[in-house]
C-alpha cells in the first residue's frame, strides 16, 4: 500500500509555508516539511519563529485541509554554530506539530559536532522532536557509516539517520551498511530518484541535489531494493527539486508528479511482494 506521504520543502522551495500546505492537500500528500532556515544565501528559508503573522497562517491552512507538519528543517552544525539560539525555530518546530529536525555536518572538528548535535537533541527531547543528520557526500558527514558513528557516540534517544535515496547512492553507501543500523535510528526517509550516470564533480553533484531530481521510478537508482531494506513502514517524504520543470509548468506539478512516481514504485513493490 502507499503510505501517507510528506512534501519536503525543496521539492517546492518557491512557496510559502501556507502555499506548500495548499499544493500538498491539492496533491494527495498527508504531510509537508517545512524549511524555516535557509539552507544557502540564495535559496529562501521561512522563519516562522520570527514571523508571527505567516506562524497564523500556516496554521490556519493545516487545520483547513488536515495537513500535518512532519519536519522542520534546516540546522548546519558549522564551526560558529550556536546551538542554543535554535531554541525558537524548535519552539516554533513544536506549535507546528512538527516530528522531526533536519541537520547536516559542515564542522570538519568531528568532537565539536558530536557534542553539538547531542545538546541540540537535549535542547529539542522537550518539544518531543528528534534530530536527524543526513549525510551529504560534500560535508564531513558523508555516508551512511559516518552518520551512524556520531548517532552512536552521541547516544540520545531522540537522535537518527534521515537517509535521502540520492544521497544514499551518490555516497556509495551500501545496503549491507544500511541492515546494520538500528532501525530506531531511521525516523524516516527522502524518496527521489536520479540518472544512473553519476556527476563527476562535486560541484555537479550539489546542483543536482538541489536543482534537478527525477520522480521516484524515472532515474536510475535502485529505490525498491533501498527501500525494502528499510524499517516497515517507516514515514515517506518526497524531495524532488525539479527547477526546470518549475520553471515551465508550476510548482504544484512537480509535487503531482513526485508523488504519481511514487505510486507507481510503491505498487511496484505491493506487486512484487506477492
Amino acid at each position: 500500500m502507499i503510505p501517507d506521504l510528506s512534501l519536503a520543502h525543496l521539492t517546492v522551495i518557491s512557496l510559502t509555508p501556507p502555499q506548500t500546505v495548499d499544493v500538498a492537500a491539492r496533491t494527495g500528500y498527508r504531510y509537508v516539511g517545512l524549511r524555516l532556515i535557509a539552507v544557502t544565501p540564495d535559496s529562501p528559508g521561512y522563519p516562522l519563529m520570527n514571523d508571527k503573522t505567516m506562524m497564523r497562517e500556516t496554521k490556519a491552512r493545516l487545520a483547513d485541509t488536515g495537513i500535518g507538519v512532519h519536519d522542520i528543517e534546516f540546522v548546519r552544525f558549522a564551526p560558529e554554530t550556536n546551538v542554543e539560539s535554535f531554541l525558537p525555530f524548535l519552539e516554533a518546530g513544536a506549535e507546528l506539530g512538527a516530528r522531526h529536525v533536519v541537520t547536516a555536518a559542515y564542522d570538519p572538528d568531528r568532537g565539536r559536532l558530536i557534542d553539538r548535535f547531542g545538546a541540540l537533541c537535549d535542547f529539542a527531547a522537550p518539544f518531543r522532536l528528534t534530530i536527524d543528520i543526513e549525510f551529504f557526500p560534500w560535508t564531513h558527514v558523508a555516508n551512511l557509516s559516518q552518520a551512524a558513528a556520531v548517532v552512536a557516540v552521541a547516544d540520545r534517544t531522540n537522535s537518527g539517520i534521515l537517509v535521502d535515496t540520492l544521497h544514499f547512492d551518490r555516497s556509495a553507501s551500501t545496503i549491507e551498511q544500511l541492515d546494520s543500523v538500528p532501525p530506531s535510528w531511521l525516523p524516516f526517509v527522502h524518496l527521489c530518484d536520479a540518472p544512473a550516470e553519476k556527476p563527476t564533480t562535486t560541484e555537479a553533484t550539489i546542483f543536482a541535489a538541489r536543482a534537478e531530481r527525477l520522480p521516484p521510478g524515472e532515474g536510475g537508482i535502485d529505490l525498491r531494493r533501498i527501500m525494502r531494506h528499510m524499517p516497515p513502514g517507516i514515514p515517506v517524504a518526497l524531495e524532488v527539486p525539479m527547477d526546470q520543470l518549475t520553471r515551465e509548468r508550476g510548482p504544484e506539478e512537480v509535487a503531482r508528479r513526485a508523488r504519481e512516481g511514487a505510486a507507481r514504485v510503491f505498487a511496484t513493490m505491493e506487486r512484487e511482494s506477492k
